[in-house]
C-alpha cells in the first residue's frame, strides 16, 4: 500500500492520527508513513485489529440502514474520519434517496478528501469541527444548512467518545448533543471496551495511542451504558433483550457468527429519544 505522501499545509503528518490509524486497519490509502509505522505496531500487539475496524464499520452501516428504515433521513456523524466504501450518506440513500447527512471532524485532511469524494452533492456537508464543542457543532452554517431539528435526526458517535478522557466528560458531551433531539431521534454509538482483553494488551494499545494525535480511553460495559441513560434501546436483533451488545452482534443475522474477537473490543448500541 503506497499511501499518500502529499498534506495539506499546515498539517504535521509526522504524527499519527486516529483518522489515519482506522483508515490504514480499513486498508484504505489515506495514510502516511508514521500512520502506517504505528498501525503495524498495533498489529503485533493485537493482530485481529482490522477485524476491530470492520467490525464497528459493519455495525455503523447496520444501523444506519436500520435507522433510515424507521423513517429518519437527516444524519450528523460526529468522527466521521476519513472516506471509505459505503459512506454513511450511501447506506442512508439506499433506503431514503432524500437523506441529508453531516459529516464532522477535526482532522484537515478528512475535509479535504471528503470534500472531494462529496463534491456537487448538495445534501451532504463536511463540518471542520472539534467534536468537544457540541455547540459549535451543531450550530455551524453548514449544520444548519442541512439538519433541521425540530425533526428526527440520528445523531453518530461511533468508535469516537474513547478519545476523550474521563476529565473531558464524554458522557456530558453526549448529552449535549442529545438536548437538540426531537422525541423520534436515535442515537448510534459505540466505544472501545477492555472488558473481554487482558491487561497488557490494552496498555499495549494505549501506549502506542499516546504518541498519536489523541490517546485512547477503554470503557466498560457499565460505562458505555450511562450513554444512553434515559434513551429507550432498541434490541440489537431479533429476539435480543434491548441491551448495550458487541458491535459484531447488532443487527447480526447469525448472532454466534458474527462473534469474532475483533467484535468484542466495543460495544454499541442504537437507542431512541422518547
Amino acid at each position: 500500500m503506497s499511501g499518500t505522501e502529499e498534506a495539506p499545509p499546515g498539517v504535521d503528518v509526522s504524527v499519527p492520527s486516529a483518522a489515519r490509524l482506522y483508515d490504514y486497519y480499513l486498508g484504505g490509502e489515506l495514510n502516511y508513513p508514521a500512520d502506517r509505522a504505528a498501525g503495524e505496531e498495533v498489529v503485533r500487539k493485537v493482530p485481529e485489529i482490522r477485524d476491530v475496524a470492520w467490525s464497528n464499520r459493519g455495525f455503523l452501516q447496520r444501523a444506519v440502514r436500520w435507522v433510515a428504515e424507521q423513517g429518519v433521513r437527516q444524519f450528523v456523524d460526529i468522527g466521521a474520519g476519513l472516506p471509505t466504501q459505503n459512506n454513511t450518506h450511501q447506506v442512508a440513500r439506499a433506503v431514503r434517496p432524500d437523506a441529508r447527512v453531516v459529516y464532522v471532524d477535526h482532522d484537515p485532511i478528512v475535509q479535504v478528501h471528503a470534500n472531494a469524494l462529496l463534491a456537487g452533492d448538495e445534501q451532504t456537508a463536511v463540518v471542520l469541527r472539534d467534536l468537544r464543542d457540541a455547540e459549535a457543532v451543531l450550530d455551524d452554517p453548514a449544520t444548519r444548512r442541512l439538519i433541521d431539528f425540530s425533526e428526527p435526526v440520528a445523531m453518530m458517535l461511533v468508535a469516537v467518545t474513547h478519545f476523550l478522557s474521563d476529565e473531558e466528560d464524554p458522557w456530558g458531551l453526549v448529552a449535549r448533543y442529545l438536548r437538540r433531539l426531537v422525541p423520534g431521534s436515535h442515537l448510534i454509538l459505540s466505544a472501545g471496551t477492555q472488558d473481554f482483553q487482558p491487561e497488557w494488551r490494552v496498555r499495549a494499545v494505549q501506549e502506542i495511542y499516546a504518541r498519536s494525535s489523541t490517546g485512547v480511553h477503554t470503557r466498560t460495559r457499565e460505562q458505555i451504558e450511562r450513554y444512553f441513560d434515559g434513551l429507550e434501546i432498541v434490541p440489537p436483533y431479533e429476539g435480543a433483550k434491548a441491551e448495550v451488545t458487541y458491535v459484531g452482534f447488532w443487527g447480526a443475522e447469525d448472532a454466534e457468527e458474527a462473534d469474532s474477537d475483533g467484535s468484542r473490543w466495543s460495544y454499541c448500541a442504537v437507542a431512541r429519544v422518547p
